[in-house]
């Protein structure tokens, strides 16, 4: 972390003196730690996902639902001690599992606090993150998590640079999806249905990016096996978290465009998981203070 490169923004600051991109710096900063009961039924099941939100973010997407966090770093510094301590508490609370939200600029002290309690963490780790990534530290990461909840977000480059200020975000999301995948190659659940190993592929449906979403679709398809993890369609989107001057931001997504990206992914032989429309409000977002 003294010439940071853990993701593909390599940005090389000495975290221990400044914030990096993603906002923070050497000390873990966690935003909420909850029972989560809007995640994937897979993910979430009856008792809630034992969520871990990191503050700050390598992506900063500028519609980003949680924006006070993954843009203004809200939380608190926690050891990597503590940090274990925290995810043994949430597995006593009855957490299904342990869903690590942006992990991706803290994955080292991550690693640290997970070889602390390998013995006596009996629930799967999920590591919830952005897509970008590198996948090198996906190789590195995969051997102390069991579940990957990886979003690709978008195909086209002129779209992740206009929204998420990167031109590269499909490479390296497509690269670190298949490092995902080598590593957790198939799906398993246990008898309640939650999902203790395995690959969930996120997209969120944007307005007006319905032909991007189905360029994804089609392109993960013919290079892997779409049996081998789970589609979790989104239609989530809502504009009461953005405040920019991008028209098309400005609205929900129609079900015209939801339905026609659900229906090519059904076509292409996806399984797994929809949304109703009814989604697309802030009620479901966690809530964050001080």
């Amino acid at each position: 972390m003294n010439k940071c490169t853990l993701c593909p923004r390599e940005c090389k600051i000495d975290r221990s003196i400044s914030n990096g991109f993603c906002g923070t710096g050497n000390k873990i900063i966690i935003s909420k730690i909850m029972l989560h009961m809007w995640e994937e039924p897979s993910i979430s099941g009856t008792n809630g996902s034992g969520a871990i939100f990191f503050g700050g973010c390598p992506l900063k997407c500028v519609y980003c639902q949680n924006k006070e966090i993954s843009h203004g770093g809200i939380g608190k510094e926690y050891t990597a001690s503590e940090l274990a301590d925290a995810i043994l508490d949430l597995q006593k609370r009855g957490a299904h599992n342990i869903n690590l939200v942006t992990p991706t600029h803290f994955s080292e002290q991550i690693i640290e606090a997970l070889s602390l309690i390998k013995n006596e963490l009996k629930i799967p780790v999920v590591y919830n993150t952005s897509g970008y990534e590198k996948p090198e530290i996906i190789k590195k990461i995969a051997d102390h998590v069991s579940v990957f909840l990886v979003d690709i977000k978008y195909f086209s480059p002129e779209l992740s640079e206009k929204y998420s200020k990167c031109k590269d975000y499909y490479s390296y999301a497509k690269a670190s999806f298949q490092r995902m995948l080598l590593a957790k190659p198939r799906c398993v659940f246990d008898e309640n249905g939650i999902m203790t190993e395995g690959v969930i592929l996120r997209h969120l449906v944007l307005p007006s990016c319905r032909l991007d979403s189905i360029a994804i679709l089609e392109d993960i398809s013919k290079d892997f096996d779409v049996s081998s993890f789970k589609l979790s369609l989104m239609s989530q989107y809502t504009p009461d978290f953005y405040d920019g001057e991008i028209k098309e931001l400005k609205r929900r997504v129609t079900s015209f465009e939801y339905n026609s990206v659900v229906s090519r992914a059904i076509e292409l032989g996806y399984d797994g998981y929809i949304q109703e429309k009814s989604s697309a409000s802030s009620f479901f977002t966690p809530k964050f203070d001080k």
